[in-house]
């Protein structure tokens, strides 16, 4: 509960109990009534209202975020040199007053949107490159009071820290570091070392004036209509031999995939030919070693083949007529080897 305020909420009301008190004996003595008691009831009043009010005065009650300046018409310097701590304090009523002051983190926005940033309107930072292009900077400064600081803020800046201070100091700070890098610098590779480069010098410019930087946050970079479309440009021709690169990996894909169906081809047509070559050498293997037992068997019997024939021959065939122009039928082994002729018979016996 802040006791302050209700102590100032009383002294009101001790006032408002004073007005009443004597408009009441006014009253009384416009009727003729005794106006003794009256002037008791005044004065009762009149003491409590001086007492609260006196009371009111001399308390102060901080928050644990704020920090209090006594500027104090007793002190040596016109102030104390210690800074009030949060909770109920007291000063000398009528003769000290106190500044309140924040060590609450605060946000500075510098932007482009009209409704975004700290001011009203355009607030985004142009700034010249080293190539001599125009870039629009939108940037957050996240920072706060040094609770050690507080007196000195209040002497060199009171509340105006953040116009006078932050916002100009943010404003130069950041034209002069871009304007030590290239356009596509800053868009690349070293927009993570610009920003560095422009927390550092905020950082030692706030901490000399009792501030302290949290952080500064680079929230957007834009370019003008003629770079912008030159990047785009750069990054359409970009995409493009992109593509290009990929349709010559895509058909060397096609043609190596092509040569490895080929290849695989070629080694199944020569390990089918093998396999055929192969096939017929076993084969003729085979048949050489058939006819080789043939010929073992022919030599071991001689009449075999006499025998094989007449085997072939129709079973009811009994007799066999030839013209008798033709004087053999068929060249016939003899028991002797040598060629015996069968003479054509001259009638059919049935």
């Amino acid at each position: 509960m802040n006791v302050a305020a209700v102590v100032r909420g009383i002294a009101s009301l001790s006032w408002i109990a004073v007005i009443l008190v004597i408009g009441l004996a006014v009253m009384r003595a416009a009727r003729g009534q005794p106006f003794r008691r009256a002037i008791g009831w005044v004065i009762t009043a009149l003491l409590v209202a001086v007492l609260t009010t006196t009371a009111s005065a001399g308390l102060v009650f901080l928050q644990p975020e704020e920090r209090g300046v006594v500027i104090s018409a007793v002190a040596p310097l016109g102030y104390r040199e210690s800074a009030l701590q949060p909770g109920l304090q007291w000063i000398v009523p009528f003769a000290e007053t106190v500044a309140t002051y924040s060590i609450a983190r605060q946000t500075y926005t510098m932007s482009i949107a009209p409704l975004e940033g700290s001011v009203a309107g355009d607030d985004s930072v142009a700034a010249r490159t080293a190539d001599g292009q125009e870039v629009v900077i939108d940037a957050s400064v996240i920072y706060s009071v040094d609770p050690n600081k507080i007196i000195n803020v209040h002497i060199q800046w009171k509340n105006r820290f953040e116009t006078d201070l932050v916002r100009p100091q943010a404003r130069g700070i950041i034209r002069d570091e871009a304007s030590r890098f290239r356009v596509d610098e800053i868009v690349s590779e070293r927009r993570g070392e610009l920003t560095e480069d422009i927390r550092q010098k905020l950082l030692s410019k706030l901490s000399d004036n009792g501030l302290i930087l949290v952080d500064f946050v680079l929230r957007n970079i834009q370019f003008s209509p003629e770079y912008a479309a030159s990047v785009e440009q750069k990054q359409i021709a970009e995409q493009l031999a992109l593509q290009a690169v990929f349709v010559v990996q895509q058909r060397q894909q096609e043609a190596e995939q092509a040569r490895q169906v080929a290849q695989g081809q070629a080694d199944a047509a020569v390990i089918a030919a093998e396999g055929r070559a192969k096939a017929r050498v076993i084969e003729a293997q085979a048949e050489a070693e058939a006819l080789n037992l043939i010929a073992d068997a022919l030599r071991n019997n001689p009449d075999l083949i006499t025998f094989e024939y007449i085997q072939k021959l129709a079973p009811g065939i009994q007799v066999m007529l030839v013209p008798s122009n033709n004087p053999y039928l068929l060249p016939l082994p003899s028991l002797t080897g040598e060629t015996e002729t069968v003479s054509p018979p001259v009638e059919v016996v049935p």
